[in-house]
């Protein structure tokens, strides 16, 4: 296994792990201190930001995912329970948070602004069980 391809996986899953939690924790909730207002117009422009931050990250994390997968010369399940992990999050991202953001780009909507703080929990969770195995790994093989 390529020590930089780890590296750069073990980057990118941390980056979004600490994401996840401050998106979860603080930014979600105060969508609801926005206002009616202002709210599509705000949502518009947090998703459009959002993706910047978020999927060029998600895509180096899938394909080095994918690389160690395929690759994997040691302990190939732990790889490939990590992949599956990382498809699991790309399948909450895009058929429950997303259509989510939709919604709320249209319309202020109170009950898809909760959907999407308790939906995200498993983003959240999926996202720390994998940091929390991929340090463990780290930390195994030295």
């Amino acid at each position: 296994m390529n020590d930089w391809l780890l590296g750069l996986h073990v980057l990118f899953s941390l980056y979004m792990f600490g994401l996840i939690w401050f998106v979860q924790v603080v930014h979600y909730p105060l969508m609801a201190s926005v206002g009616v207002e202002d709210f599509v117009s705000y949502e518009r422009r947090h998703t459009q930001l959002t993706g910047w931050v978020t999927a060029p990250m998600m895509l180096i994390e899938l394909g080095t995912g994918l690389l160690l997968a395929f690759r994997a010369d040691d302990q190939p399940l732990f790889w490939y329970v990590n992949l599956a992990l990382i498809l699991l999050l790309w399948a909450s991202t895009f058929f429950v948070q997303v259509p989510l953001h939709q919604r709320l780009s249209q319309t202020y909507d109170p009950a898809a602004m909760r959907g999407l703080v308790r939906t995200n929990w498993a983003r959240t969770v999926l996202w720390t069980v994998r940091a929390v195995g991929l340090v463990w790994w780290v930390i195994a093989r030295s």
